[in-house]
Protein backbone atom coordinates (compact mmCIF):
# COMPACT_ATOMS: atom_id res chain seq x y z
CA UNK A 1 0.00 0.00 0.00
CA UNK A 2 2.80 2.43 0.93
CA UNK A 3 4.66 1.61 -2.28
CA UNK A 4 1.56 2.25 -4.37
CA UNK A 5 1.02 5.62 -2.67
CA UNK A 6 4.66 6.61 -3.40
CA UNK A 7 4.34 5.66 -7.08
CA UNK A 8 0.99 7.45 -7.50
CA UNK A 9 2.39 10.55 -5.75
CA UNK A 10 5.36 10.54 -8.13
CA UNK A 11 3.11 10.33 -11.19
CA UNK A 12 0.87 13.12 -9.90
CA UNK A 13 3.96 15.28 -9.35
CA UNK A 14 5.14 14.68 -12.92
CA UNK A 15 1.71 15.56 -14.29
CA UNK A 16 1.63 18.73 -12.18
CA UNK A 17 5.06 19.81 -13.46
CA UNK A 18 3.86 19.38 -17.02
CA UNK A 19 0.62 21.26 -16.38
CA UNK A 20 2.43 24.14 -14.64
CA UNK A 21 4.59 24.62 -17.77
CA UNK A 22 1.61 24.90 -20.12
CA UNK A 23 1.89 28.64 -20.85
CA UNK A 24 4.17 28.60 -23.89
CA UNK A 25 4.85 31.67 -25.99
CA UNK A 26 5.13 29.73 -29.24
CA UNK A 27 6.81 26.90 -31.12
CA UNK A 28 10.39 27.96 -30.37
CA UNK A 29 9.68 27.79 -26.64
CA UNK A 30 8.13 24.33 -27.16
CA UNK A 31 11.37 23.23 -28.90
CA UNK A 32 14.17 24.65 -26.72
CA UNK A 33 12.43 26.57 -23.89
CA UNK A 34 14.23 29.82 -23.01
CA UNK A 35 17.64 28.38 -24.00
CA UNK A 36 19.62 29.63 -20.98
CA UNK A 37 20.24 26.53 -18.86
CA UNK A 38 23.43 26.02 -16.83
CA UNK A 39 25.77 23.02 -17.00
CA UNK A 40 24.22 21.09 -14.10
CA UNK A 41 20.72 21.19 -15.61
CA UNK A 42 22.14 20.20 -19.01
CA UNK A 43 24.00 17.29 -17.39
CA UNK A 44 20.80 16.11 -15.67
CA UNK A 45 18.47 16.46 -18.65
CA UNK A 46 20.94 14.91 -21.13
CA UNK A 47 21.64 11.97 -18.81
CA UNK A 48 17.94 11.43 -18.19
CA UNK A 49 17.35 11.54 -21.95
CA UNK A 50 19.73 8.75 -22.92
CA UNK A 51 19.47 6.56 -19.81
CA UNK A 52 16.17 5.07 -20.88
CA UNK A 53 14.66 1.60 -21.02
CA UNK A 54 17.30 0.31 -23.42
CA UNK A 55 20.29 1.34 -21.34
CA UNK A 56 18.72 0.12 -18.07
CA UNK A 57 16.15 -2.69 -18.34
CA UNK A 58 17.46 -3.74 -21.78
CA UNK A 59 21.05 -3.68 -20.52
CA UNK A 60 20.19 -5.83 -17.49
CA UNK A 61 18.28 -8.27 -19.74
CA UNK A 62 21.26 -8.68 -22.07
CA UNK A 63 23.64 -9.26 -19.16
CA UNK A 64 21.24 -11.84 -17.71
CA UNK A 65 21.35 -13.85 -20.95
CA UNK A 66 24.75 -13.06 -22.47
CA UNK A 67 27.05 -11.54 -19.84
CA UNK A 68 28.85 -8.29 -19.09
CA UNK A 69 29.92 -7.74 -22.68
CA UNK A 70 27.00 -5.37 -23.26
CA UNK A 71 27.80 -2.84 -20.48
CA UNK A 72 31.40 -2.82 -21.69
CA UNK A 73 30.22 -2.14 -25.24
CA UNK A 74 27.99 0.64 -23.91
CA UNK A 75 31.13 2.48 -22.79
CA UNK A 76 31.37 3.42 -26.46
CA UNK A 77 28.31 5.59 -25.86
CA UNK A 78 30.01 7.25 -22.87
CA UNK A 79 33.03 8.00 -25.05
CA UNK A 80 30.77 9.51 -27.71
CA UNK A 81 29.16 11.95 -25.25
CA UNK A 82 32.59 13.05 -24.01
CA UNK A 83 33.88 13.56 -27.57
CA UNK A 84 30.84 15.69 -28.40
CA UNK A 85 31.51 17.75 -25.25
CA UNK A 86 35.12 18.36 -26.30
CA UNK A 87 34.79 18.98 -30.03
CA UNK A 88 31.17 19.78 -30.97
CA UNK A 89 29.65 21.59 -28.00
CA UNK A 90 32.17 24.49 -28.04
CA UNK A 91 31.05 25.34 -31.61
CA UNK A 92 27.28 25.04 -31.18
CA UNK A 93 26.74 28.78 -30.65
CA UNK A 94 27.85 29.27 -34.26
CA UNK A 95 24.22 28.46 -35.10
CA UNK A 96 22.18 31.15 -33.32
CA UNK A 97 18.44 30.75 -33.59
CA UNK A 98 18.61 27.03 -34.41
CA UNK A 99 15.97 24.82 -32.78
CA UNK A 100 16.45 21.60 -34.78
CA UNK A 101 19.02 19.58 -36.72
CA UNK A 102 17.47 20.85 -39.96
CA UNK A 103 18.29 24.45 -38.97
CA UNK A 104 21.96 23.40 -38.95
CA UNK A 105 21.73 21.34 -42.15
CA UNK A 106 19.85 23.74 -44.47
CA UNK A 107 22.39 26.62 -44.76
CA UNK A 108 25.01 24.16 -46.02
CA UNK A 109 22.97 21.67 -48.06
CA UNK A 110 19.67 23.33 -48.95
CA UNK A 111 15.94 22.95 -48.24
CA UNK A 112 15.57 19.43 -49.68
CA UNK A 113 18.36 18.18 -47.42
CA UNK A 114 16.54 19.76 -44.47
CA UNK A 115 13.34 17.86 -45.29
CA UNK A 116 15.23 14.56 -45.67
CA UNK A 117 16.93 15.22 -42.33
CA UNK A 118 13.54 15.86 -40.71
CA UNK A 119 12.18 12.53 -41.96
CA UNK A 120 15.16 10.55 -40.69
CA UNK A 121 15.06 12.47 -37.40
CA UNK A 122 11.42 11.51 -36.89
CA UNK A 123 12.17 7.84 -37.70
CA UNK A 124 15.05 7.45 -35.26
CA UNK A 125 13.13 9.29 -32.53
CA UNK A 126 10.13 7.00 -33.09
CA UNK A 127 12.37 3.93 -32.94
CA UNK A 128 14.07 4.93 -29.69
CA UNK A 129 10.71 6.00 -28.25
CA UNK A 130 9.47 2.51 -29.16
CA UNK A 131 12.17 1.03 -26.94
CA UNK A 132 10.94 3.12 -24.01
CA UNK A 133 7.32 2.16 -24.69
CA UNK A 134 8.23 -1.53 -24.64
CA UNK A 135 10.02 -1.08 -21.32
CA UNK A 136 7.03 0.74 -19.82
CA UNK A 137 4.76 -2.15 -20.74
CA UNK A 138 7.05 -4.67 -19.03
CA UNK A 139 7.43 -2.53 -15.90
CA UNK A 140 3.70 -2.00 -15.38
CA UNK A 141 3.07 -5.69 -16.11
CA UNK A 142 5.53 -6.88 -13.44
CA UNK A 143 4.68 -4.39 -10.70
CA UNK A 144 0.96 -3.93 -11.14
CA UNK A 145 -0.10 -7.14 -12.87
CA UNK A 146 -1.74 -5.32 -15.78
CA UNK A 147 -1.33 -6.57 -19.37
CA UNK A 148 1.67 -4.96 -21.14
CA UNK A 149 -0.58 -3.09 -23.56
CA UNK A 150 -2.42 -1.45 -20.64
CA UNK A 151 0.93 -0.55 -19.05
CA UNK A 152 2.04 0.99 -22.33
CA UNK A 153 -1.14 3.07 -22.56
CA UNK A 154 -0.85 4.30 -18.95
CA UNK A 155 2.83 5.22 -19.21
CA UNK A 156 2.47 6.79 -22.64
CA UNK A 157 -0.58 8.72 -21.56
CA UNK A 158 1.38 10.41 -18.76
CA UNK A 159 4.40 11.17 -20.98
CA UNK A 160 2.23 12.41 -23.83
CA UNK A 161 0.31 14.71 -21.50
CA UNK A 162 3.16 16.63 -19.87
CA UNK A 163 5.46 16.74 -22.91
CA UNK A 164 2.62 17.90 -25.16
CA UNK A 165 1.33 20.54 -22.76
CA UNK A 166 4.63 21.92 -21.46
CA UNK A 167 7.12 21.29 -24.29
CA UNK A 168 10.84 21.50 -23.54
CA UNK A 169 10.31 23.39 -20.27
CA UNK A 170 8.26 20.50 -18.87
CA UNK A 171 10.70 17.94 -20.29
CA UNK A 172 13.71 19.62 -18.63
CA UNK A 173 11.97 20.03 -15.26
CA UNK A 174 10.79 16.42 -15.17
CA UNK A 175 14.20 15.22 -16.43
CA UNK A 176 15.94 16.83 -13.46
CA UNK A 177 13.50 15.17 -11.05
CA UNK A 178 13.83 11.85 -12.84
CA UNK A 179 17.64 12.02 -12.94
CA UNK A 180 17.77 12.54 -9.16
CA UNK A 181 15.48 9.54 -8.69
CA UNK A 182 17.43 7.20 -10.97
CA UNK A 183 20.86 8.22 -9.64
CA UNK A 184 19.64 7.25 -6.16
CA UNK A 185 17.45 4.25 -6.90
CA UNK A 186 19.62 2.17 -9.26
CA UNK A 187 22.81 2.16 -7.09
CA UNK A 188 20.62 1.49 -4.03
CA UNK A 189 19.01 -1.46 -5.78
CA UNK A 190 22.42 -2.84 -6.75
CA UNK A 191 23.77 -2.60 -3.19
CA UNK A 192 20.71 -4.33 -1.70
CA UNK A 193 20.81 -6.94 -4.46
CA UNK A 194 24.45 -7.79 -3.75
CA UNK A 195 23.57 -8.09 -0.04
CA UNK A 196 20.73 -10.47 -0.93
CA UNK A 197 23.24 -12.59 -2.86
CA UNK A 198 25.34 -13.02 0.30
CA UNK A 199 27.67 -10.04 0.05
CA UNK A 200 30.23 -8.92 -2.50
CA UNK A 201 32.54 -11.94 -2.23
CA UNK A 202 29.70 -14.44 -2.60
CA UNK A 203 28.17 -12.43 -5.44
CA UNK A 204 31.40 -12.31 -7.44
CA UNK A 205 32.21 -15.98 -6.79
CA UNK A 206 28.79 -17.07 -8.07
CA UNK A 207 28.99 -15.21 -11.39
CA UNK A 208 29.26 -17.77 -14.23
CA UNK A 209 32.62 -17.55 -15.95
CA UNK A 210 30.89 -17.28 -19.32
CA UNK A 211 29.18 -14.05 -18.19
CA UNK A 212 32.54 -12.36 -17.50
CA UNK A 213 34.20 -13.24 -20.79
CA UNK A 214 34.35 -10.60 -23.48
CA UNK A 215 35.32 -13.08 -26.16
CA UNK A 216 33.32 -16.32 -26.07
CA UNK A 217 31.35 -18.68 -28.26
CA UNK A 218 28.51 -16.16 -28.37
CA UNK A 219 30.64 -13.22 -29.54
CA UNK A 220 33.98 -12.89 -31.31
CA UNK A 221 36.43 -10.02 -30.92
CA UNK A 222 35.19 -8.62 -34.22
CA UNK A 223 31.57 -8.78 -33.05
CA UNK A 224 32.47 -7.01 -29.80
CA UNK A 225 34.32 -4.28 -31.67
CA UNK A 226 31.28 -3.95 -33.93
CA UNK A 227 28.96 -3.63 -30.93
CA UNK A 228 31.24 -1.03 -29.29
CA UNK A 229 31.17 1.03 -32.49
CA UNK A 230 27.38 0.62 -32.67
CA UNK A 231 27.04 2.47 -29.38
CA UNK A 232 29.82 4.91 -30.25
CA UNK A 233 28.10 6.10 -33.44
CA UNK A 234 24.47 4.95 -33.16
CA UNK A 235 23.03 7.86 -31.17
CA UNK A 236 25.66 10.47 -31.92
CA UNK A 237 23.98 13.87 -32.27
CA UNK A 238 20.47 12.45 -32.57
CA UNK A 239 17.85 15.24 -32.35
CA UNK A 240 17.24 15.27 -28.55
CA UNK A 241 20.98 15.50 -27.87
CA UNK A 242 21.37 18.33 -30.37
CA UNK A 243 18.51 20.09 -28.58
CA UNK A 244 20.49 19.76 -25.33
CA UNK A 245 23.37 21.53 -27.06
CA UNK A 246 21.05 24.34 -28.15
CA UNK A 247 19.47 25.04 -24.74
CA UNK A 248 22.72 25.90 -22.94
CA UNK A 249 23.45 29.36 -21.57
CA UNK A 250 26.77 29.46 -23.42
CA UNK A 251 29.35 27.12 -24.97
CA UNK A 252 31.20 26.64 -21.69
CA UNK A 253 28.09 25.46 -19.81
CA UNK A 254 27.03 23.26 -22.72
CA UNK A 255 30.44 21.57 -22.95
CA UNK A 256 30.72 21.05 -19.20
CA UNK A 257 27.21 19.60 -18.92
CA UNK A 258 27.84 17.14 -21.76
CA UNK A 259 31.24 16.13 -20.40
CA UNK A 260 29.99 15.22 -16.93
CA UNK A 261 26.99 13.45 -18.39
CA UNK A 262 29.36 11.20 -20.34
CA UNK A 263 31.48 10.56 -17.24
CA UNK A 264 28.44 9.66 -15.10
CA UNK A 265 27.06 7.30 -17.73
CA UNK A 266 29.98 4.84 -17.54
CA UNK A 267 29.45 3.61 -13.93
CA UNK A 268 25.69 3.68 -14.46
CA UNK A 269 25.95 1.27 -17.41
CA UNK A 270 28.10 -1.11 -15.34
CA UNK A 271 25.77 -0.95 -12.34
CA UNK A 272 22.55 -1.42 -14.33
CA UNK A 273 24.20 -4.32 -16.18
CA UNK A 274 25.25 -5.81 -12.84
CA UNK A 275 21.57 -6.02 -11.90
CA UNK A 276 21.26 -8.66 -14.62
CA UNK A 277 23.86 -10.78 -12.81
CA UNK A 278 21.98 -10.34 -9.53
CA UNK A 279 18.75 -11.47 -11.20
CA UNK A 280 20.56 -14.50 -12.64
CA UNK A 281 21.70 -15.58 -9.17
CA UNK A 282 18.42 -14.92 -7.39
CA UNK A 283 16.11 -16.49 -9.99
CA UNK A 284 17.84 -18.01 -13.05
CA UNK A 285 14.51 -19.24 -14.44
CA UNK A 286 12.96 -15.78 -14.86
CA UNK A 287 12.57 -14.18 -18.30
CA UNK A 288 15.64 -12.13 -19.20
CA UNK A 289 13.46 -9.14 -20.15
CA UNK A 290 12.20 -9.03 -16.56
CA UNK A 291 15.66 -9.07 -14.95
CA UNK A 292 15.62 -5.53 -13.55
CA UNK A 293 11.96 -5.49 -12.43
CA UNK A 294 12.48 -8.98 -11.00
CA UNK A 295 15.36 -7.82 -8.77
CA UNK A 296 13.16 -5.04 -7.41
CA UNK A 297 10.44 -7.52 -6.46
CA UNK A 298 12.92 -9.95 -4.91
CA UNK A 299 15.15 -7.72 -2.79
CA UNK A 300 13.40 -4.52 -1.76
CA UNK A 301 11.39 -3.97 1.44
CA UNK A 302 8.21 -1.91 1.62
CA UNK A 303 8.87 1.80 1.07
CA UNK A 304 12.17 1.27 -0.73
CA UNK A 305 10.30 -0.68 -3.37
CA UNK A 306 8.01 2.25 -4.16
CA UNK A 307 10.97 4.62 -4.39
CA UNK A 308 12.94 2.37 -6.75
CA UNK A 309 9.91 1.50 -8.91
CA UNK A 310 9.33 5.23 -9.29
CA UNK A 311 12.99 5.54 -10.25
CA UNK A 312 12.71 2.80 -12.88
CA UNK A 313 9.54 4.36 -14.30
CA UNK A 314 11.28 7.74 -14.36
CA UNK A 315 14.22 6.25 -16.30
CA UNK A 316 11.89 5.26 -19.10
CA UNK A 317 9.71 8.35 -19.03
CA UNK A 318 12.67 10.74 -19.07
CA UNK A 319 13.97 9.22 -22.29
CA UNK A 320 10.51 8.88 -23.84
CA UNK A 321 9.58 12.54 -23.32
CA UNK A 322 12.83 13.76 -24.89
CA UNK A 323 12.48 11.70 -28.06
CA UNK A 324 8.78 12.50 -28.32
CA UNK A 325 9.47 16.22 -28.14
CA UNK A 326 12.39 16.03 -30.58
CA UNK A 327 10.33 14.08 -33.11
CA UNK A 328 7.54 16.66 -33.08
CA UNK A 329 10.03 19.49 -33.46
CA UNK A 330 11.72 17.73 -36.41
CA UNK A 331 8.41 17.07 -38.15
CA UNK A 332 7.17 20.65 -37.80
CA UNK A 333 10.42 22.61 -38.19
CA UNK A 334 12.15 20.47 -40.83
CA UNK A 335 9.31 18.87 -42.82
CA UNK A 336 6.03 20.79 -42.54
CA UNK A 337 7.41 24.35 -42.48
CA UNK A 338 9.72 23.98 -45.53
CA UNK A 339 7.00 22.27 -47.59
CA UNK A 340 4.35 24.91 -46.93
CA UNK A 341 3.82 27.83 -49.29
CA UNK A 342 2.34 29.97 -46.54
CA UNK A 343 4.53 30.46 -43.43
CA UNK A 344 3.29 29.17 -40.11
CA UNK A 345 2.81 31.51 -37.17
CA UNK A 346 4.50 30.57 -33.89
CA UNK A 347 1.13 29.72 -32.32
CA UNK A 348 0.00 27.63 -35.30
CA UNK A 349 3.31 25.76 -35.36
CA UNK A 350 2.96 25.07 -31.63
CA UNK A 351 -0.50 23.56 -32.10
CA UNK A 352 0.72 21.35 -34.95
CA UNK A 353 3.71 20.18 -32.85
CA UNK A 354 1.37 19.10 -30.10
CA UNK A 355 -0.77 17.16 -32.60
CA UNK A 356 2.23 15.43 -34.20
CA UNK A 357 3.00 13.72 -30.91
CA UNK A 358 0.27 11.25 -31.88
CA UNK A 359 2.03 10.41 -35.15
CA UNK A 360 5.29 9.65 -33.39
CA UNK A 361 3.44 7.61 -30.79
CA UNK A 362 1.90 5.42 -33.49
CA UNK A 363 5.28 4.74 -35.12
CA UNK A 364 6.81 4.00 -31.72
CA UNK A 365 4.09 1.44 -30.96
CA UNK A 366 4.98 -0.41 -34.18
CA UNK A 367 8.63 -0.64 -33.12
CA UNK A 368 7.65 -1.81 -29.63
CA UNK A 369 5.41 -4.62 -30.90
CA UNK A 370 7.71 -5.80 -33.72
CA UNK A 371 10.95 -6.18 -31.68
CA UNK A 372 10.81 -7.82 -28.21
CA UNK A 373 14.05 -6.61 -26.54
CA UNK A 374 14.35 -2.89 -25.92
CA UNK A 375 18.11 -2.82 -26.57
CA UNK A 376 17.52 -4.53 -29.91
CA UNK A 377 14.95 -1.85 -30.77
CA UNK A 378 17.61 0.80 -30.16
CA UNK A 379 20.10 -0.91 -32.46
CA UNK A 380 17.45 -1.26 -35.17
CA UNK A 381 16.60 2.45 -34.89
CA UNK A 382 20.25 3.44 -35.41
CA UNK A 383 19.93 2.48 -39.11
CA UNK A 384 18.00 5.72 -39.63
CA UNK A 385 20.70 8.10 -38.42
CA UNK A 386 24.41 7.27 -38.51
CA UNK A 387 24.49 5.99 -42.15
CA UNK A 388 22.41 8.93 -43.38
CA UNK A 389 22.59 12.31 -41.65
CA UNK A 390 25.46 11.96 -39.16
CA UNK A 391 28.46 12.53 -41.45
CA UNK A 392 27.09 15.66 -43.19
CA UNK A 393 25.92 17.02 -39.81
CA UNK A 394 29.29 16.56 -38.10
CA UNK A 395 31.07 18.22 -41.04
CA UNK A 396 28.91 21.34 -40.70
CA UNK A 397 29.24 21.43 -36.90
CA UNK A 398 33.03 21.28 -37.24
CA UNK A 399 32.97 24.21 -39.66
CA UNK A 400 34.10 22.31 -42.76
CA UNK A 401 33.51 23.68 -46.27
CA UNK A 402 31.05 21.37 -48.05
CA UNK A 403 29.06 21.15 -51.28
CA UNK A 404 25.34 20.39 -51.43
CA UNK A 405 25.63 17.19 -53.45
CA UNK A 406 27.85 15.60 -50.79
CA UNK A 407 24.80 15.35 -48.50
CA UNK A 408 22.87 13.26 -51.03
CA UNK A 409 25.92 11.10 -51.79
CA UNK A 410 26.31 10.33 -48.07
CA UNK A 411 22.61 9.53 -47.57
CA UNK A 412 22.34 7.27 -50.64
CA UNK A 413 25.61 5.41 -50.03
CA UNK A 414 24.85 4.86 -46.35
CA UNK A 415 21.26 3.74 -46.84
CA UNK A 416 21.97 1.35 -49.73
CA UNK A 417 24.95 -0.22 -47.93
CA UNK A 418 23.00 -0.74 -44.70
CA UNK A 419 20.05 -2.39 -46.45
CA UNK A 420 22.32 -4.55 -48.62
CA UNK A 421 24.45 -5.77 -45.72
CA UNK A 422 21.62 -6.45 -43.25
CA UNK A 423 18.63 -7.50 -45.35
CA UNK A 424 20.21 -9.14 -48.39
CA UNK A 425 23.56 -10.50 -47.15
CA UNK A 426 22.25 -11.31 -43.66
CA UNK A 427 24.83 -9.37 -41.63
CA UNK A 428 28.03 -11.42 -42.28
CA UNK A 429 30.57 -11.83 -39.44
CA UNK A 430 28.03 -10.37 -36.97
CA UNK A 431 28.87 -6.83 -38.06
CA UNK A 432 26.01 -4.34 -37.95
CA UNK A 433 25.08 -3.03 -41.38
CA UNK A 434 24.79 0.55 -40.22
CA UNK A 435 28.52 0.56 -39.34
CA UNK A 436 29.46 -0.25 -42.92
CA UNK A 437 26.75 2.16 -44.03
CA UNK A 438 28.34 4.92 -41.95
CA UNK A 439 31.77 4.12 -43.38
CA UNK A 440 30.48 4.24 -46.96
CA UNK A 441 28.51 7.40 -46.14
CA UNK A 442 31.74 9.04 -44.97
CA UNK A 443 33.67 7.80 -48.01
CA UNK A 444 31.06 9.06 -50.49
CA UNK A 445 30.81 12.37 -48.65
CA UNK A 446 34.56 12.96 -48.76
CA UNK A 447 34.93 11.92 -52.41
CA UNK A 448 32.13 14.15 -53.65
CA UNK A 449 33.43 17.12 -51.68
CA UNK A 450 36.95 16.61 -53.01
CA UNK A 451 35.77 16.17 -56.61
CA UNK A 452 33.38 19.14 -56.63
CA UNK A 453 35.92 21.48 -55.05
CA UNK A 454 38.49 20.59 -57.68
Amino acid sequence: MIDTIIIIAYMILVLYIGYSSRHLGGFKEFAISHGHYGWLVICCTLSASFIGGGFSTGNAAKVFSDGMIYPLALLGFSLQIILVALFIAPRIKSFPGAVSVGDIIEPAYGKKARVITGVFAMLICAGILGAQIGALGAIFNVFFGVPPIIGILIGCGIVFFYSTIGGMAAVVKTDVLQFVLLIISIPLLFVLGVYQCGGWSSFVAAIPESHLQIISGKMSLLSFASLFLVFLFGETLVPPYVQRLLIGRDAKNTSKGNFWSGVISAPFFLISGGLGLIALQLNPSMSSNLALPGVIKLVLPIGFSGLVISGVISIVMSSADSFLNASSVALVQDVIKPLRYKPLTERHALNIARLTNLITGGLALLFAFMIPNVLDILIAAYDYWAPTVLVPLVAVLLGKNVVKSSFYAAVIAGTVTTILWDSILGRPFGIQGFLLGTLLSFTAFMLVNAFKKE
